[in-house]
């Protein structure tokens, strides 16, 4: 099963300062809609090469457009041992219809 956080638990977590990733796993092209604050980007398609970087020691979040593809990403990272790994449920779209706050660029 994967495990699933919706807009406004994320939004608690962020305010309490609670330790963990959050990946936003879209197309380039994809990021000049906004992005989530403090979020690393990592392609959907680089995932296999790259989970290697990935901390198993706090929580993976991932996130996309709509929560589809992040949901089969945390499907196939859970495939592939990872315990730690979250999907935001419905994705940046129901991040922004909540009225959560986007950046305009991700961290550095």
């Amino acid at each position: 099963m994967i495990k699933e956080i919706d807009a406004g638990d994320l939004q608690n977590r962020i305010v309490e300062g609670d330790e963990y990733l959050l990946l936003d796993i879209r197309s380039a092209g994809e990021l000049v809609q906004g992005v989530l604050p403090d979020a690393e980007h990592l392609p959907m398609h680089l995932l296999p090469l790259r989970m290697s970087e990935l901390p198993k020691d706090k929580d993976v979040i991932l996130y996309c457009h709509s929560g589809a593809r992040s949901y089969h990403a945390c499907a196939y990272l859970t495939q592939q041992g990872f315990a730690n790994v979250i999907n935001l449920r419905g994705g940046i779209l129901n991040w922004a219809r909540s009225g959560y706050q986007l950046a305009a660029r991700l961290a550095s």
